[in-house]
């Protein structure tokens, strides 16, 4: 197998350091989406070249050369990765699975949680109001979502900031960020490398919903307040495990917000577009090198086997030669007998 196989690992290294800085820079919804696809061409890039170099131990072993019809001996002299990686690819990759299943495992509990929070809040409109002094205001992901908001939430803000809470909660539900949130959960699960995406994703989906407040405000300034005024407000309360005005580096979504609105960058979603590309192309090309290391294997043993035979005949015609006729064992099996034997019957 060649190099290509270890290019999504390092893709994979390279992406998890640089993203969730860069991503902090272009506008954040385009930073979101770019984030989401980082995520899930690594966690398949990672998890696919582990495969194959854990699939090069197991195939050594004899039993299931046996099982595949194909030459252990080959493979292991044709394939240049060691057994010691191959065994330790192999572990990666089960904790990865594992980790992924409990992480599905949670992701499904959470949306259950969610949607049956949602039918127990107060009303049958978008917004729910809880008779609370504990300042929170939160959305709850479901069919529809629900925004929930706290009378003493509301207190804490004037007209035109409870105005922007609502459209920043809303916006959370109406662009889905909660399936965000559930992708960068289950890819860094599956390798921990990705969690500093997961972190950037969730400041990123954040500042997504303060432009989209901002813009149906009409103020970034008014928004900026409500952000700062609502965070301050909940400061000690308990955080709800749902999508929350007062979630993210505060400090920064308020400075971003009273800065003007991040101008288009291409420049890192180019170049994390051709990283990208290179992942996929180099696990494309290490599944190729697999399938074809297998297919020569494979033909080694047929080979082996082929020569095997020839020695097996070349020994029953030379004993044939010397004038002794043993049984052979096909014909043993199935109870024919030559023309000598026929003869001797009949005398």
């Amino acid at each position: 197998m060649t190099i290509s196989v270890y290019i999504p690992l390092l893709v994979t290294i390279v992406l998890a350091v640089l993203a969730p800085r860069a991503a902090r820079r272009p506008a954040p919804r385009a930073a979101a989406w770019a984030l989401a696809c980082t995520a899930l061409v690594t966690a398949v890039g990672w998890l696919g070249s582990l495969a194959l170099l854990a699939f090069t131990g197991f195939a050594q072993i004899p039993q299931v050369a046996e099982e595949g019809h194909w030459s252990a001996a080959a493979l292991r002299t044709e394939d240049p990765v060691s057994l010691s990686v191959a065994a330790v690819s192999a572990l990666a990759l089960a904790a990865g699975l594992a980790s992924l299943g409990v992480a599905a495992a949670r992701q499904v509990r959470h949306v259950v949680w969610a949607r049956r929070e949602c039918g127990r809040m107060p009303g049958d409109m978008e917004l729910a109001v809880i008779d609370d002094e504990v300042p929170q205001a939160f959305a709850l992901p479901g069919a529809p979502g629900r925004i929930v908001v706290s009378r003493g939430m509301l207190r804490c803000l004037g007209d035109l900031e409870r105005e922007a809470l609502l459209a920043h909660e809303r916006a959370h539900l109406r662009s889905r960020h909660h399936v965000f949130q559930a992708v960068w959960r289950l890819t860094a699960a599956a390798n921990p490398l990705l969690r500093p995406l997961a972190g950037a994703g969730a400041f990123v989906l954040e500042r997504w919903a303060d432009e989209e407040a901002a813009a149906r405000v009409g103020s970034r300034t008014v928004v900026a307040r409500a952000v700062g005024r609502a965070a301050l407000a909940a400061a000690g309360a308990a955080r709800p495990a749902a999508l929350a005005a007062t979630g993210g580096a505060v400090p920064q979504r308020v400075r971003a917000l009273l800065a003007p609105p991040p101008a288009p960058r291409t420049l890192p979603f180019v170049a994390g577009a051709l990283l990208l590309t290179l992942c996929c192309g180099g696990l494309a090309s290490a599944a190729s090198d697999s399938e074809n290391l297998v297919d020569s294997a494979e033909r080694a043993q047929c080979a082996a086997d082929a020569g095997a035979q020839g020695a097996a005949d070349v020994g029953v015609r030379g004993v044939a030669w010397t004038g002794h006729r043993p049984q052979r064992p096909h014909d043993a099996c199935c109870g024919h007998h030559g023309p000598g034997d026929q003869e001797g019957h009949r005398r």
